[in-house]
């Protein structure tokens, strides 16, 4: 009976070894021994290139690099690097290799010199897609730029450049993306919107004018609320504090009711309240009070972060409590750890053990149970107890 008990823990433990090995085997060494095995094995090294804090890199470490045709493709193609870019080697890896975002994918041969690279959450049949570009010399972002300087201009070329581009958040990716809309007479094609959706960037450029004529086709593609973000941004650039902020705000609000001349109220309220955001926090509180009465807000993440805003730089306790009840209903449209967390450092500001103390330990729970890092809030949670 033992001796079965004991091939039963053996079987088990092989089992779970097994499953271990299904995903992506990272090194364990330094940078210099990475490369050296890159160079003894003739392989490219792939880099997963982390910030601890940083989500989507948590989200990719547990559901992509983990599944078994991603690690037998990368297992058998890669020498494989997870590296936090924020620590050790890693910060001189970061400007080395300009990560500026995260997560960064990398691809670099055993000299250290770039071949490819991707910004950004990829699911796994992307990620795999990456990985077969990244050893495809044609598709590989460096040696399209080599092909691009020395004057390679056809527009098959071009697509893929701008495409390789925007995936890597390269510098000249709106220069690349240009190139090739400039071949092309017909821009309603899916890739051709997203590329002037990536190059647009004042209002009077011929983009952004495309995408204001046939705004429904684009508002269908990348949704109201990202198109309406564009033109805010693009009208921000237009102005001009220079003659004062009275006239500045006069031309801002012309702009916005050209742009949106159904129902321009609330986009320009939430441009004030951003504005003074930035520029003027005495007057943003009130800002912000204005909008969310005159047009309350459903969007949970919005709710939450002029809730935070206020909880960092407002002292105010009729202020507070308005910011309060915009947690709460953010907590009522999806409870999550970061809403619950401002809840009660709300709550905390303004004396309330009780309900302070519920919402830190709603928020850890939160926490908990979806793997982000709580430390502040224990710490939070901690002060309560000292009310």
């Amino acid at each position: 009976m033992k001796k079965l008990s004991i091939a039963i823990a053996l079987i088990a433990a092989l089992a779970t070894a097994g499953l271990a090995q299904e995903g992506i085997q990272f090194e364990d060494g330094n940078w210099k021994k990475i490369l050296a095995k890159a160079a003894d094995q003739d392989r490219l090294i792939f880099v997963d290139a982390y910030a601890e804090w940083c989500g989507p890199c948590k989200m990719m470490a547990r559901d992509v690099f983990t599944q078994a045709e991603v690690g037998e493709y990368y297992n058998n193609n890669f020498v494989n690097a997870k590296i936090d870019m924020e620590k050790g080697e890693g910060m001189g890896l970061a400007r080395k290799y300009k990560v500026r975002a995260y997560p960064t994918l990398l691809f670099i041969d055993a000299n250290g010199e770039l071949v490819h690279r991707a910004v950004g959450y990829q699911d796994a049949e992307a990620f795999l897609q990456l990985g077969r570009e990244a050893q495809d010399p044609s598709r590989q972002i460096a040696s399209m730029e080599r092909k691009f300087e020395a004057g390679e201009r056809d527009p098959e070329f071009l697509k893929n450049y701008a495409i390789a581009a925007a995936d890597a958040m390269a510098a000249n990716a709106n220069e690349i993306a240009t190139a090739y809309l400039s071949t092309q007479k017909d821009w309603t094609g899916e890739i051709e919107m997203q590329l002037i959706f990536q190059a647009a960037t004042k209002m009077d450029d011929p983009y952004f004018k495309e995408i204001l004529k046939r705004r429904e086709a684009y508002e269908a593609l990348f949704s109201e609320r990202y198109i309406t973000a564009k033109i805010q941004r693009a009208i921000m650039q237009t102005l001009s504090a220079a003659d004062g902020e009275e006239k500045m705000m006069a031309d801002a609000e012309a702009k916005f009711k050209a742009a949106f001349p159904d129902n321009p109220g609330p986009i320009f309220a939430n441009f004030k309240m951003n504005y003074y955001r930035v520029n003027d926090p005495t007057a943003f509180p009130q800002a912000a009070v204005d909008y969310l009465t005159d047009y309350p807000s459903e969007d949970a993440n919005e709710l939450n972060s002029i809730a935070w805003t206020f909880y960092e730089s407002v002292d105010d306790k009729k202020m507070l409590k308005e910011a309060v009840k915009w947690a709460e209903r953010s907590v009522e449209i999806e409870s999550t750890f970061y809403n619950n967390d401002t809840l009660a450092a709300l709550y905390y500001k303004l004396g309330n053990k009780k309900a302070a103390k519920a919402a830190a330990k709603k928020a850890i729970e939160l926490a908990k149970a979806s793997g982000e890092d709580y430390t502040e809030t224990k710490e939070l949670l901690e002060k309560i107890e000292r009310l």
